[in-house]
């Protein structure tokens, strides 16, 4: 990982098997996820992060089918969602080697929430 997270997408790392031309467009949707419908960022260690979203069905389902896919090709992330007490929480976690990775999406997410709201 190189470089400023919010330009382009250096952060993406190359561990990532998504194929390149992929990666802005897969950028661009945890962009939107972090501006549509994530409300506070929460940096809980170096290896998690909590993304406390818009107590919504349709939330948690982005959430949810962005997680998946993103396990496709990033399976250095784990991604844990949680709903109930009218609340909804995605954990990001990895391992202490990609660290810096989750540093950077935790501050790109940081950066985007509620610039759409």
């Amino acid at each position: 990982m190189t470089g400023n997270p919010r330009t382009r997408d250096e952060w993406v790392p190359s561990a990532c098997t998504l194929p390149t031309v992929e990666q802005p467009l897969r950028s661009r949707e945890f962009d939107e996820l972090f501006r549509r419908d994530v409300l506070a960022v929460v940096r809980e260690s170096p290896t998690s992060t909590r993304l406390d979203l818009r107590p919504a069905s349709a939330a948690a389902g982005r959430a949810a089918e962005l997680s998946v896919r993103e396990t496709g090709c990033c399976a250095f992330f784990t991604f844990s969602l949680s709903i109930g007490d009218g609340s909804v929480t995605l954990r990001i976690g990895t391992s202490p080697a990609h660290d810096g990775v989750l540093a950077a999406l935790t501050e790109r997410a940081r950066s985007q929430v509620g610039a759409g709201a």
